[in-house]
């Protein structure tokens, strides 16, 4: 019995102590490993259940509260399955407009890594429009230079620290800027993409540090980061795309405001998971990697491409525009709490950035800092 309860006692543990609103990364590690935590949940379960020894007080106060951290498990990893109604609408084959359509790759390609060619073929195999490569630096800007042929519009930001990025596009860009928001170390491009069609997208490329012992301490960077795009997204009345490794679960109190916020919907929810991350150890996944667009988009193709020695695989998405969709897609609903909740965590975001000496003077911080933010 006192193995049961054990087990029983660290998933209760975990699923209550992701409830508590701090930011240090003992805390929010807890968002990560929600699926691993439920099956743990479902083996105490059936063991409390199925155990032949006596029912007393004890075994009912675990098997209470047992229950109730397996339905709040359920509740955050049950939105990305099929079970559940999807966010985004799919293309019908009738509906099918190439001239409408973007295709999108994104590759946390871990700098180490050294299989540069298993990226290439991906890319060669799928011809997306957009190519997105995370922890890039100038090695692999240099091994990548072979499918700039086919990307003549490029923003290429190699860097050292782990947090290079490069955008590759076959579709024209413009207004393109690298954005250091919070940290000089840590950039982000944003752009407007041309469709064939003409249609015009605003394009926003991030990847903000972690939670965790090794990169930052907490969370307060990153959600910052997070919600200043978000707020910013939300006074545009244009098509949008946010996409990368941002560092985070679909599921968090974070990504779920982040949603809100913008108004951005999310194709994985009805769908999938589409766990990237860690690519080497498959019991232990979860999805960092992500693709959010505008309600005028709707889904043709989503799907994880294969290992290609990263620590994260890549994800390959196609979406389509139209009115159509836009009619009927719903942004999530934002509340008078969530607009506080947020306003709330930039603030804090950018007194930790100044406090650690790491803020650039970028226009996106600038107006919150100013209390003059332009829509």
């Amino acid at each position: 019995m006192l193995w049961i309860e054990i087990l029983a006692g660290l998933v209760i543990w975990l699923s209550f102590w992701s409830l508590i609103p701090r930011d240090e990364w003992w805390f929010r590690g807890a968002d990560f490993p929600r699926l691993q935590i439920l099956c743990l949940g479902f083996i105490a379960f059936l063991a409390l259940l199925f155990w032949s020894g006596e029912w007393d007080t004890r075994r009912y106060v675990f098997l209470t509260l047992l229950i109730a951290a397996l339905a709040y498990q359920l509740k955050m990893v049950l939105p990305y399955t099929f079970i559940w109604k999807k966010q985004v609408a799919s293309v019908r084959p009738d509906q099918l407009d190439p001239q409408k359509q973007i295709s999108l790759l994104v590759s946390n390609v871990l700098t180490p890594n050294n299989k540069y060619h298993l990226l290439i073929e991906e890319i060669e195999k799928y011809q997306p429009d957009i190519v997105l490569t995370l922890e890039t630096d100038q090695t692999w800007q240099n091994e990548l230079a072979c499918i700039e042929k086919d990307y003549p519009y490029r923003v290429p930001v190699p860097l050292d620290n782990l947090y290079g990025m490069h955008l590759y596009s076959k579709l024209p860009l413009k207004d393109s800027e690298v954005k250091f928001i919070l940290s000089d170390e840590i950039p982000s491009i944003h752009t407007t993409v041309r469709l064939r069609s003409g249609h015009e997208v605003q394009l926003y490329c991030l990847h903000p540090k972690p939670p965790s012992p090794t990169e930052a301490k907490d969370s307060t960077l990153r959600d910052a980061e997070l919600l200043i795009v978000g707020d910013q997204i939300k006074d545009l009345d244009e098509s949008c795309i946010v996409m990368g490794d941002l560092n985070d679960v679909a599921w968090s109190r974070t990504t779920r405001l982040f949603q809100r916020i913008s108004g951005l919907l999310d194709p994985r929810v009805g769908r999938q998971y589409v766990n990237t991350f860690h690519a080497n150890y498959p019991l232990l996944r979860w999805s960092l990697d992500h693709i959010f667009h505008s309600t005028d988009f709707a889904l043709v193709d989503m799907q994880r491409l294969p290992h290609m020695g990263s620590d994260h695989f890549p994800v390959f998405v196609v979406l389509q525009t139209g009115r159509v969709f836009e009619q009927i897609q719903e942004e999530l609903e934002q509340t008078d709490a969530d607009e506080d909740e947020a306003q709330e965590a930039i603030q804090e975001g950018i007194a930790k950035a100044e406090q650690e000496e790491k803020i650039v003077t970028d226009d996106m911080a600038q107006d919150y800092k100013d209390g003059t933010k332009k829509p």
